[in-house]
C-alpha cells in the first residue's frame, strides 16, 4: 500500500471513530440529564452499618414513593428535589434513631459520576448524573445506588434483601 493510500486510510478510520465517539457522548450526556438517581453511602463497612443504611435505603423509597411518579421536565424534577430534601434527611434520620444509632445524616442533591450499569435490558452509561445522595455518619462505608427517576429503585429493592447496586 502506497503512503497516501494509508494516510487516507488511517484518517478515514479515525473519523469514523471519532464520529461514533461523538455521538455515543452526546447519548450518554441526553440520559444522565433525564435521570435522578439515589445514592446512599453507609458510616462504614461494618455489618450493622451495611444493614442500617438498607433499611433507610428502603425507608426513604418509602417515604418518597409517589414523589418521583410524575413526568417531569428536568426543571421541575430538580426544583421538586431540593424542596423535600429536607423531609427525605427526616426519613433517614428518623430511620436511624428508631433502630438505635446515634449517627448523623445528611441528605444533599449533587452531581457526581457514575460508573455504565448494565441491567441487563437497557444499560446505564457513565458520566456525571444528579443524586440525591445521603451520607450516614462518616460516609465511609459500601454505597447503594438506584435510579429515583423515573422510577426504578422499588423493584430493585425489592427484589432481592441483598444490595444489588453497591459499588
Amino acid at each position: 500500500m502506497k503512503r497516501w493510500e494509508l494516510s487516507l486510510l488511517i484518517g478515514m478510520m479515525v473519523a469514523v471513530i471519532f464520529t461514533s465517539f461523538g455521538a455515543f457522548g452526546a447519548q450518554c450526556r441526553e440520559v444522565s440529564g433525564q435521570v435522578l438517581r439515589l445514592h446512599v453511602l453507609a458510616n462504614s463497612d461494618s455489618e450493622q452499618d451495611q444493614a442500617l443504611k438498607l433499611k433507610v435505603r428502603d425507608a426513604v423509597l418509602e417515604g418518597t414513593a409517589g414523589l418521583f411518579e410524575s413526568d417531569f421536565g428536568k426543571d421541575a424534577l430538580m426544583a421538586l428535589t431540593r424542596e423535600h430534601l429536607h423531609e427525605i434527611e427526616a426519613i433517614a434520620q428518623a430511620t436511624l434513631r428508631e433502630n438505635g444509632s446515634e449517627h448523623s445524616v445528611s441528605a444533599k442533591l449533587v452531581n457526581m459520576y457514575f460508573e455504565t450499569r448494565d441491567y441487563g435490558e437497557f444499560i446505564l452509561p457513565a458520566g456525571y448524573y444528579d443524586a440525591v445522595r445521603i451520607s450516614i455518619g462518616a460516609g465511609a462505608g459500601q454505597n447503594w445506588w438506584c435510579v429515583m427517576f423515573p422510577p426504578m429503585c422499588i423493584p430493585a429493592a425489592q427484589a432481592s434483601p441483598l444490595p444489588l447496586e453497591e459499588q
